[in-house]
């Protein structure tokens, strides 16, 4: 199995206790961007970029069109918008309509890294109260590349996990301790 390139994570309701389980912890020399779309009101636009920043040795902003993904970096898709990955591994966002009533879509996302990194992409999927992501984390696995799913028994809103496991039962289920110790794990930068 090929080492990620890029790990996305998807994440709703409950998300702010569920991230700064996974996201501190992360070393400044991480060796692949994360990206995450969470669903957030467009007047929380900043909010979680200065509270991860605090908290985080990661640089942490909002994913800007244009740029490309960055290790050591944590982008979070800005309110309102679809975060996509360009096959030419830059951003791009769309307002385009809701999916599962979400803007930014997990969903959305996720297809998007699965066409660019193919097997190289890492999808997680964390707490949420509807379905979006488990059909991106589909696309992920059909791609070749991987997917984490967190135990809907710890998640603070389980129907996105549950979804997600339904949508793809080989994909591991874990509890975010383990979810963490599995991206620990990956290989650091030499810088």
């Amino acid at each position: 199995m090929k080492k990620p390139e890029i790990v996305v994570i998807g994440v709703s309701a409950g998300g702010m206790q569920a991230l700064q389980k996974l996201l501190p912890d992360l070393p400044q020399n991480f060796s692949i961007p994360v990206v995450i779309v969470q669903h957030v009101h467009a007047s929380q636009s900043g909010y979680y970029i200065q509270h991860f920043n605090s908290l985080c040795k990661m640089a942490v902003a909002e994913a800007e069109p244009g740029i490309s993904p960055q290790p050591g970096c944590i982008y979070f898709a800005p309110p309102n918008y679809h975060l996509l990955i360009e096959p030419d591994r830059h951003f791009s966002l769309s307002i385009d309509q809701r999916v599962h009533y979400a803007r930014p879509s997990i969903d959305v996302l996720f297809m998007s890294a699965a066409d660019a990194y193919d097997a190289s992409c890492l999808g997680i999927i964390l707490t949420e109260a509807n379905s979006d992501g488990a059909e991106g984390l589909e696309t992920i696995l059909k791609a070749g590349g991987r997917g984490m799913i967190q135990d809907p028994r710890e998640a603070d809103f389980p129907a996105m996990p549950l979804a997600a496991q339904k949508a793809c039962p080989a994909a591991p289920v874990l509890p975010l301790h383990k979810i963490k110790d599995t991206l620990l794990h990956i290989p650091r930068s030499k810088k």
